[in-house]
């Protein structure tokens, strides 16, 4: 279904743009907030997943954690600081074709996959041992 392009659509759309740091939901909110105090929370939610669901933006899943919202669309891998949590591109290929050498067997027909590496970014990595912990 596609969706009209209202002025809310295009604030969203722009704030995930400038941010460009892999945001969360509240995140963006907090951007356009501050800037158009008189959007809802809801329609800055509502507007994040129509702009996912068509591929404008990339929803990325977290297990455990607030979902992200990435301005790059393309297919490609993330690595998440263990430490402070921020989430960083990771530049390599895309392995296309991985479903194909997955054996399954519980049945699962594979559509796609997305892998996270977990890790200690280097901000971090210089920080004192006792924040690693």
């Amino acid at each position: 279904m596609k969706h009209r392009n209202t002025i809310q659509r295009s604030m969203v759309y722009e704030a995930v743009n400038r941010l460009k740091s892999h945001a969360t939901a509240s995140e963006i909110y907090d951007v356009i907030a501050s800037e158009h105090p008189s959007v809802s929370q809801g329609t800055v939610y509502r507007n994040l997943n129509q702009l996912a669901e068509e591929g404008v933006i990339r929803k990325i899943l977290m297990p455990g954690g607030a979902d992200r919202y990435d301005h790059r669309c393309h297919e490609h891998y993330h690595a998440r600081c263990l430490c402070c949590g921020r989430l960083f591109d990771i530049e390599m290929d895309y392995i296309a074709d991985l479903e194909k050498a997955i054996k399954d067997a519980h049945g699962f027909s594979i559509s796609g996959h997305d892998i996270l590496f977990n890790g200690i970014c280097p901000g971090c990595q210089h920080r004192p041992q006792a924040d690693h912990e």
